[in-house]
């Protein structure tokens, strides 16, 4: 077991966990931490508390220090800039006609960094776009490309429910949703009631589940035949969930009348899966659309994955014990531009031959060296020309 304290560094964003030393810090204080990417402006988000070794990434980082009154006016005066940087970002991607939407800028709290966060369709070559960005601001730019989720939370908004973003307010980590849960829930399966802003199934699908899950299991489907506990026979015509009440049509001297019960009070066969006549019913393009709902979502989810591991190693670094750590792969293109696979390279001689001659590979180059810079996830990070550059 390990003390920590968990600290976040925007509204809803992730928890991290910190070496809290000897420092007496209560929820909601601000203090200043040491990351991968330079130091940080955090919120405390609870109390001191011990956890299990197997859910901590070592090396712990420290706590710094407890923000002082210039730390708070350093953030603020970070939070103005950064809305210049914004506008100076959005001038110079239109000059360059490149094909993108920019969300969001960000600053370290050391100004040692500067990231910008944008959405497109598809990967965007933005060399020319942070050399001019490096030359205006003077320190290391990041370009990092997010999904439509993480711009909604990122930007916050106001549901059709009438409240705040769930994502924005909230909800630290986004959880796979899908169709079955609103067909669990008995919602309407268009898709334009099941999706929010994000054009994603909604978050809060999630929410009651578990709940529903629990609650169905006592009860008979909309068509099935019961028995009532008066001696009846019947066809389920409706039924609430949550009152656990079920509206069931019976005949009574050749006239049929519909009587509610309690669920309780039915006798029936639960069926193993129940027949989604109300997804019949959808027209052809509504079915497509909940298909390609699905698809996105499952996609959404890999991306996300893949992006709260990148963030987690900017923060807390790459674990001692992880044997990958030191290299940059890039999965979207499939490619690793630090170093060479022997043990694949030697397998591919002796399937394939010998390669190409040595002249070939030194017109093929370093793809590193030839672009003046790394590339790992469609991001590319850059630093103004100092004195004895190349």
């Amino acid at each position: 077991m390990a003390e920590v304290v968990s600290v976040r560094f925007r509204t809803a964003g992730k928890l991290y966990y910190f070496d809290p030393l000897d420092f007496e810090m209560k929820k909601g204080d601000h203090v200043i931490v040491e990351t991968a990417r330079g130091m940080e402006y955090g919120t405390v988000i609870g109390e001191k508390r011990e956890v299990a070794e197997e859910n901590i990434v070592r090396p712990l980082k420290p706590i710094l220090r407890i923000a002082t009154a210039e730390d708070d006016a350093q953030e603020a005066d970070n939070l103005a800039v950064r809305e210049e940087a914004y506008k100076i970002c959005k001038e110079k991607i239109a000059k360059h006609e490149l094909p993108m939407k920019l969300v969001e800028a960000e600053y370290t709290f050391d100004r040692k960094k500067l990231m910008f966060y944008f959405t497109a369709d598809n990967r965007i070559d933005f060399r020319e776009l942070v050399k001019d960005l490096a030359a205006v601001f003077k320190t290391r730019i990041e370009l990092r490309q997010i999904g439509v989720r993480d711009e909604i939370k990122l930007l916050g908004g106001v549901g059709m429910c009438g409240r705040e973003f769930c994502c924005h307010s909230y909800l630290h980590e986004f959880a796979p949703v899908s169709i079955k849960m609103a067909k669990e829930q008995n919602l309407s399966l268009n898709p334009a009631n099941v999706s929010g802003v994000c054009g994603r199934l909604m978050c809060c699908l999630k929410n009651e589940e578990e709940t529903y899950e629990e609650l169905n299991k006592t009860m008979p489907g909309v068509g099935d035949t019961v028995s009532t506990n008066d001696g009846f026979k019947g066809e389920v015509v409706s039924i609430n969930v949550l009152r656990q009440k079920v509206r069931v049509v019976i005949e009574i001297k050749d006239e049929k009348e519909i009587r509610e019960y309690n669920a309780s009070e039915l006798y029936f066969k639960k069926k193993s899966h129940k027949d989604n006549k109300e997804e019949e019913t959808l027209n052809e393009e509504d079915l497509k659309a909940l298909e390609l709902l699905e698809k996105q979502e499952q996609e959404d989810i890999i991306e996300t994955e893949r992006e709260q591991e990148e963030e987690r190693k900017e923060i807390l670094g790459s674990p001692k014990n992880d044997r990958n750590s030191g290299k940059k792969f890039d999965k979207k293109n499939n490619a690793s531009f630090e170093g060479k696979n022997k043990k694949k390279e030697k397998k591919d001689w002796e399937k394939n031959g010998p390669g190409p001659e040595k002249s070939d590979k030194k017109k093929s180059g370093n793809p590193q060296k030839k672009n003046g810079g790394h590339y790992h996830n469609n991001r590319r990070e850059s630093r103004p020309r100092r004195n004895g550059d190349e």
